[in-house]
């Protein structure tokens, strides 16, 4: 069975305990592979690598930066077809979603922040008759950057690329749900030419892996996408420690829809809002509230788009809904639907688990 590893300083590397997490592929509720059961003693070491190549990246110029990224850009692009069955397999997804957006996404982010150092590195503003103000962007050295599973590979990079561009060194843990883009986006970076250090991917379970590199004190800043329970202990740990922090947490989205909207854009977008991805996107539109005038027919339109989803093998192209990421979120999902019922709901379409 398949092996990630942890990539620190270069290499690919087994936890420092040799102890794993089963990988589970949702569609089938089967192990496929081991993911790394990591620790503090693998952060610690992760840290040292990023500590050590700081100085010779943040003093890389710009644009050699930049060809570097481009060129991990270029990888993804080029190894598209393999990226999106890995996130297919490992988070539920469809296929055809993860190759149309995730993956492409991905490419996106590392190339626009690989543009974005060259034209936006320092500003000056002329102070009339006075003087000329400058700010000037450095690298503050190691910073922690902790992706959720939702959207895997695509906001792994939206992480990491601003992080590598500015000449930062990164500690990067992926979700243990779905690790295997990470793994694979390791391999592309060091084709693409990453120095040793400058990108160290430890994985693992948030309690250890995840709260090593929040407390750690080298590590200056933290980057987190995920539950707004645990984005709070991360501000407990990192506020008086003075790290810098981006929490992007939980969200609860209502579509509002008018009486004067493109009535079929509107039914359409709210089809796509509420179900991409298996409705699991902090953006996806949780409630719709209906004008009263086109309530009726709205909720008819609605249902009749909702009836014509497939849902099967994430994998088949003509995919609509996949599998959820995993059993335990599965349950939580279907506690809802009872809650529901519970409280006088009237369970439209569905509602019962799809095997």
């Amino acid at each position: 069975m398949e092996k990630i590893l942890n990539y620190i300083n270069g290499e690919f590397i087994q936890p420092q305990n040799n102890e794993w997490i089963n990988n589970i592929d949702p569609s089938l509720g089967k192990v496929y592979s081991l993911i790394p059961d990591s620790n503090s003693e693998d952060v610690e070491k992760a840290v040292q690598a990023a500590e050590s190549a700081f100085e010779s990246w943040s003093n890389t110029p710009i644009q050699k930066r930049s060809q570097i990224l481009n060129k991990i850009a270029s990888l993804i692009d080029e190894n598209r077809a393999e990226l999106a069955k890995a996130e297919s397999v490992d988070n539920g997804k469809p296929w055809s979603l993860a190759n149309k957006v995730d993956i492409p996404r991905a490419s996106s982010n590392i190339s626009f922040f690989a543009s974005a150092i060259i034209h936006e590195s320092a500003e000056s503003h002329q102070m009339t008759n006075v003087a000329i103000n400058y700010t000037l962007r450095k690298p503050i050295g190691v910073v922690g950057c902790i992706s959720p599973w939702n959207l895997p590979l695509y906001l792994f990079t939206w992480k990491i690329a601003p992080a590598l561009a500015a000449g930062n060194t990164v500690i990067a843990k992926p979700s243990e749900i779905t690790p295997m883009t990470a793994f694979l986006f390791a391999k592309i970076c060091k084709e693409a030419g990453l120095p040793d250090g400058v990108l160290n991917i430890i994985h693992g379970y948030g309690a250890k892996v995840g709260a090593a590199i929040t407390k750690h004190p080298k590590i200056k800043a933290i980057s987190f996408t995920g539950g707004t329970t645990t984005g709070k202990e991360i501000a407990k740990v990192a506020a008086p420690m003075f790290k810098k922090m981006s929490l992007e947490l939980g969200g609860k989205n209502p579509n509002i829809v008018f009486a004067d909207c493109d009535f079929n854009k509107a039914v359409s977008t709210s089809v796509l809002s509420s179900f991409s991805n298996q409705g699991q996107i902090c953006l996806c539109g949780s409630r719709i509230f209906i004008e009263r005038k086109i309530y009726d027919a709205f909720k008819e339109a609605f249902l009749d788009k909702v009836k014509k989803l497939t849902i099967q093998d994430p994998l088949l192209e003509n995919t609509n809904i996949g599998a959820l990421v995993s059993e335990d979120h599965m349950n939580k999902v279907m506690s809802y639907i009872e809650l529901a019922k519970e409280e006088g709901g009237t369970i439209l379409h569905g509602g019962e688990r799809v095997i």
